[in-house]
């Protein structure tokens, strides 16, 4: 079975149609998203979505300018507001939503690396393989300064060889649990002796490389750390590990066998090309099927930058961050080298007071951003439905409520005042259909 067999057949898409879309590959949607893509072809929604779109000037100038003031500072509070910006402003939502996706995959914490130049340069790294070739954005990963230093490449030398690194290239990296032996590991390790840093540079010292045969995944030979990473790439497995992978992100957290087949099958067809598969992903039954929608749990970053997003919003990019680590998800400080484990942990008691509390600061204060574009907001959303607050939820929901709760929020909530506005919202906010996307 082949994802292609399945391909999505609807010609254009409903509002709700395009909801799922945009929350999923990107951080929420705003009435822009929804105007400009309303009345295009499902195909040419999603050929738009995997290609690399030219960024605006004003973007490009923002961009640049916060990305100075953090490699200037050395401050990782203005690092992550460098990349909460880009998050919410790119035309490429995509693109970010991999590279949070991919950070996740190979957790890297700046707690360790201690260098915000080393943590910008593997984020840029991911970056520009994140519609491109996984099979290339995991060789550069090897050799990636932020990386080595995580995991403790000095100390791998060809008399003492550190098994971090082999061991995390193979566990959360590429195959996965069970697809490895021990003693796959321990030879591995021999082939990346001496992938040293030197000078804030990935350095090959040639005196601590271990010259000698090796035996691993079945091949044996003077093998160095680039033939490792080839041998897991060449594994049936790795393809595997990686269609989960993109299915927990986009699709389901439970995926059936059947469904990882499938993408593991366009994986290999596509030889990893990511943007490739993931039009043939979005373009298949598979991400359209009704039990999966409104499916996935929104994280903390979803949750925050898409609410910025959907409204307009003005944020104050370095509060925002701190509330992001307060949530759960600090970003360039996952918790372990297995990443956030996404799914239910996102929401406990304490969390979910935590995003109603975000949800009151936004509309109430100044603290966490300003809402200057509301009242137009209002004017534009626009619906079939004459109830104002049925548009509201078809706008932030992708659908709508029972008829009896939007006839009393209706009338406990009447009229387009930009305080019955900032109400009606702040319902909609905090209601548990919000937290899932």
């Amino acid at each position: 079975m082949s994802l292609s067999t399945h391909i999505f057949k609807h010609e254009t898409l409903t509002q709700a149609e395009l909801w799922h879309l945009l929350w999923r590959t990107g951080f929420g949607a705003n009435l822009e998203n929804f105007q400009g893509l309303k009345e295009v072809s499902t195909a040419e929604v999603i050929d738009h979505i995997v290609t690399i779109q030219p960024e605006s000037e004003s973007f490009q100038t923002t961009e640049s300018l916060l990305r100075d003031v953090a490699l200037d500072t050395q401050n990782i509070d203005d690092l992550k507001a460098w990349w909460l910006y880009r998050m919410q402003r790119t035309a490429n939502p995509l693109c970010e939503k991999l590279a949070l996706m991919w950070h996740n995959h190979f957790a890297t914490s700046y707690a360790k690396v201690g260098s915000v130049t080393h943590m910008f340069n593997q984020n840029e790294l991911i970056r520009s393989h994140t519609l491109g070739d996984f099979q290339r954005m995991l060789h550069g990963m090897s050799q990636d300064v932020a990386m080595l230093i995580w995991l403790d490449g000095n100390a791998n030398r060809k008399r003492s060889p550190n098994e971090n690194f082999s061991r995390e290239v193979m566990e959360l990296f590429s195959l996965g649990v069970g697809n490895y032996t021990e003693d796959d590991i321990k030879e591995a390790a021999r082939a990346f002796t001496g992938w040293h840093v030197r000078n804030e540079e990935f350095w090959f010292n040639t005196l601590q490389h271990d010259t000698g045969h090796k035996t691993v995944l079945g091949k044996t030979g003077n093998l160095n750390g680039g033939d490792i990473v080839d041998l897991c790439l060449q594994q049936e497995s790795c393809a595997r590990f990686l269609a989960l992978k993109l299915l927990r992100t986009f699709v389901t957290f439970d995926p059936t066998n059947e469904e990882v087949i499938a993408v593991s099958e366009s994986v290999q067809t596509h030889n990893f090309k990511i943007a490739a598969v993931m039009s043939e992903l979005l373009k298949s039954a598979i991400f359209w099927k009704p039990e999966y929608q409104h499916s996935l749990i929104k994280s903390p970053l979803e949750f925050v930058m898409g609410t910025y997003r959907a409204l307009d919003a003005q944020p104050n990019y370095v509060n925002a961050g701190r509330l992001l680590k307060a949530l759960g998800q600090d970003l360039f400080e996952p918790p372990t080298v297995k990443g956030w484990e996404g799914g239910r942990q996102w929401i406990n008691s304490t969390s979910l007071i935590q995003r109603m509390n975000f949800a009151t600061s936004l509309l109430t204060t100044d603290q966490v951003g300003r809402l200057d574009r509301l009242d137009d907001l209002n004017v534009s959303i626009k619906s079939d439905s004459p109830s104002i607050t049925q548009n509201w939820c078809e706008f932030l929901l992708g659908n709508t409520l029972e008829a009896s709760i939007l006839q009393q929020l209706d009338q406990s909530i009447a009229g387009k005042s930009s305080e019955q506005t900032r109400q009606r919202i702040h319902y909609i906010l905090t209601l548990p259909d919000y937290q899932l996307m």
